[in-house]
């Protein structure tokens, strides 16, 4: 992103520890998108209304961003690595149990356990391989992005590989290539990163009543991720394709979103105002989102619309959680877990009631729903310049690009 590059050929010049974390970062980040190529199969399956099943994506999401509340406090006292260990030993648990569970309802309680393991490790992933990686910070962040990326990218995929043989096929293989994660972690992560000072329990309500800043910028994002997740979450049904169709679809909209967040991005921020990006970044997305409403018809519009999506996507996912570290005086993990709660919401409430505006009215409604939520989201950010300025002056430095992506970065 913005943060200095290493030097040539030091990023892949890393401990063991690096690469351990790093692996575990992108399985982690599968979990984003793994069950989307499943949906589809489940509702049958399981014999699930589209509202049930997309209840998936709600318990993951709700309990996300209600733990990551308390994942810096956690964090503060008993260490990166604990933290670390603790997360990934609750998401092998979870996803074991979804693999096996009998029926639509223990998949949704399931995954909002899922939700919690995956918020203490996302929260904690990046100081670890800070701690540890040599060439700089600067490598350490590159290769956390790439980490990101490739999660986000390979998990529809590899969804719908596994989601060809049975629905339960990607929940088997998380559970397992978390549990390799594990181990690596417990043998190779022998240096503790050092342990940040005691965070309050109260401080990420504090912010939230007190910040209009950040308050300002968690309603925007939520709005945003009400938007993001519609589409990810809902448009496997539209679509009508098969768990490998599906898969190769999102892999293509991760590819894209992770293109444009490590590279664009930083690009448009060394060259335009965070607002005035953020801002037509999501006019953009909210026009696309009518654009979709009305080629719903079209399986082969909506993979050009989804992917084009992704793009706009990796923007904003960027700049607006740069936006929230450089927002205020606040400690960035207070900052970020203030606003990282708020908008998680946008994406629980998104799935279900996307599946239900659909059913009363057609798959053209979520659409439009979702853009008037983006759209009310731009109004918010371009209507509140003068209390968010200081983004707008603000060149984040590696801390700040650490700590926004090791908490904030998680769509």
């Amino acid at each position: 992103m913005n943060a200095t590059a290493p030097a040539a050929g030091s990023i892949w010049r890393q401990p063991m520890t690096v690469w351990a974390v790093a692996f575990a970062c992108v399985v982690s980040f599968m979990g984003i998108g793994l069950v989307d190529p499943i949906l589809p199969a489940i509702a049958s399956e399981l014999h699930a209304s589209e509202v049930e099943t997309e209840l998936l994506f709600t318990s993951y999401l709700l309990l996300t961003g209600v733990a990551m509340l308390f994942t810096s406090w956690v964090s503060s006292r008993i260490g990166t690595k604990a933290t670390l260990l603790i997360g990934l030993a609750v998401i092998v648990v979870f996803s074991l149990l979804c693999a096996v569970a009998g029926g639509v309802d223990w998949v949704i309680g399931f995954r909002a356990g899922w939700g919690l393991g995956n918020a203490l490790f996302i929260s904690t992933a990046l100081a670890a391989i800070v701690g540890a990686a040599s060439g700089g910070p600067g490598a350490a962040i590159v290769l956390y992005e790439a980490a990101l990326g490739l999660g986000i990218a390979v998990g529809p995929l590899l969804g719908g590989l596994l989601g060809e043989v049975s629905w339960r096929g990607p929940f088997f293989g998380v559970a397992i290539l978390m549990a390799v994660g594990f181990i690596a972690i417990v043998v190779l992560l022998r240096k503790e990163p050092a342990t940040r000072a005691p965070v309050r329990l109260s401080a990420p309500f504090v912010a939230l009543g007190t910040v209009p800043s950040i308050r300002t910028l968690a309603i925007a994002a939520l709005l945003y991720n009400y938007a993001f997740f519609t589409l990810l979450a809902y448009t496997p049904f539209p679509l009508g394709f098969g768990a490998i169709g599906l898969g190769f679809t999102f892999f293509g909209w991760g590819v894209a979103l992770a293109i444009t967040s490590i590279w664009v991005a930083p690009w448009l921020t060394r060259r335009f105002r965070r607002t005035s990006i953020v801002t037509w970044s999501f006019t953009g997305f909210a026009l696309l989102l009518v654009v979709t409403s009305l080629l719903t018809w079209s399986p082969a519009a909506l993979v050009v619309l989804i992917v084009l999506a992704g793009l706009l996507q990796g923007v904003l996912n960027t700049v607006v959680t740069e936006a929230v570290m450089e927002a205020s005086d606040l400690p960035r993990t207070v900052a970020s877990s203030a606003y990282s709660s708020v908008r998680f919401v946008g994406g629980a409430v998104a799935a279900p009631l996307a599946a239900y505006l659909a059913h009363v009215a057609g798959t053209w409604l979520p659409y439009v729903v979702a853009a008037v939520a983006v759209g009310a989201a731009a109004v918010v950010i371009a209507a509140s310049r003068g209390r968010l300025a200081r983004i707008d002056g603000a060149r984040p430095d590696v801390a700040a690009e650490a700590e926004a992506i090791g908490i904030g970065d998680v769509d």
